[in-house]
C-alpha cells in the first residue's frame, strides 16, 4: 500500500519494510509505523454519543442535542478524540502535507471500522468524500478527506467516489466560526454533480475531524433528500464539546 496515490515514486512499501514509530522513532511491532506504546498512549474515544460521537462520561447513551434534535447522518464512527498527538499528527498531514501521518491514521481507521463491520455495524455501499471547494484546494494541493476516502476504500474493499458531491460555494473556513455560524456559514454550499445519483445507496461520508457535525449535517440532508437509504459519517477524531475537560 502507499501513502502517495496516482505517483510512480513511492514513499512508503507499507508493509514490506521495517517500520519505525512515527512518534518516538523507534522499531515498531506492528505492521504499520506505530509502535504498540504509542499505540495504546493515543485519546482512543471511549464512551460517547451512540449517533454524533460527541465524547460522553458514560457509554451507551445519545447526547441531549441528538436527542433533542437528531441529525440526518445515522451514526459517527471515529477512533479518537481531537487531542494530543492526534491533533498534531491531523494538523501536520492536513496543512503540512505529511502525507504518511495521514496514512497510518487512515489505515487505523480503517482497522476500527473493520472491528465495528464485525459487530454489526453496516457496511456501507459506497465512500464519499467531503469535497473542498476549487479554489481551497488549488492553494493546498490536494483533498485531505478524499485522501482518507481512497486508503480506507482500498484497505475496506469498498467502492469510494471523490467526484459525486461538489462543494459549490467557497465559504469561509469552518475553524472561524462557531456552531451557529458553521450551519449558516453552509447554507446551500454542496450540490450533486450533474448526472450523479446515490438512490437507494447507503453512504459513509469521510472527513478528517468532526466538530459541530455541521458539514456533516449538510451533507447528509444532501444525499437523503437525493434519495439516500442511509448517511453514516467515518472521520478520525471527534472533538470534545467546548469546556469539556481535556
Amino acid at each position: 500500500m502507499d501513502c502517495q496515490p496516482h505517483c510512480k515514486l513511492k514513499v512508503y512499501n507499507w508493509l514490506k519494510n521495517n517500520q519505525i514509530c512515527l512518534l518516538c522513532d523507534e522499531p515498531s511491532d506492528n505492521p504499520y509505523p506505530l509502535c504498540s506504546p504509542c499505540e495504546s498512549e493515543l485519546p482512543w474515544l471511549l464512551e460517547h454519543c451512540q449517533t454524533c460521537a460527541l465524547p460522553l462520561p458514560m457509554a451507551g447513551l445519545n447526547c441531549g442535542q441528538c436527542l433533542k434534535q437528531p441529525p440526518s447522518f445515522d451514526q459517527v464512527i471515529a477512533p479518537w478524540t481531537y487531542h494530543f498527538p492526534v491533533d498534531t499528527l491531523i494538523t501536520r498531514f492536513k496543512h503540512q502535507g505529511q502525507w504518511p501521518l495521514g496514512r497510518l491514521l487512515g489505515e487505523l481507521l480503517a482497522l476500527a471500522l473493520c472491528e465495528r463491520y464485525e459487530h454489526g455495524l453496516p457496511r456501507p455501499d459506497l465512500l464519499l468524500a467531503v469535497p473542498m471547494a476549487v479554489k481551497r484546494q488549488r492553494q493546498r494541493g490536494y483533498n485531505q478527506a478524499a485522501m482518507l476516502m481512497t486508503w480506507l476504500g482500498k484497505s475496506l474493499e469498498i467502492p469510494a467516489d471523490e467526484h459525486r458531491l461538489l462543494r459549490i460555494q467557497d465559504t469561509v473556513a469552518q475553524q472561524e466560526l462557531d456552531a451557529r455560524a458553521r450551519r449558516r456559514n453552509l447554507l446551500d454550499a454542496f450540490a450533486l454533480a450533474p448526472g450523479a445519483s446515490v438512490g437507494g445507496l447507503h453512504l459513509a461520508l469521510v472527513d478528517d475531524v468532526l466538530t459541530t457535525g455541521a458539514t456533516a449535517e449538510s451533507l447528509a440532508r444532501l444525499l437523503l433528500k437525493a434519495g439516500a437509504r442511509r448517511v453514516d459519517v467515518y472521520c478520525l477524531a471527534r472533538t470534545p464539546k467546548p469546556g469539556d475537560p481535556a
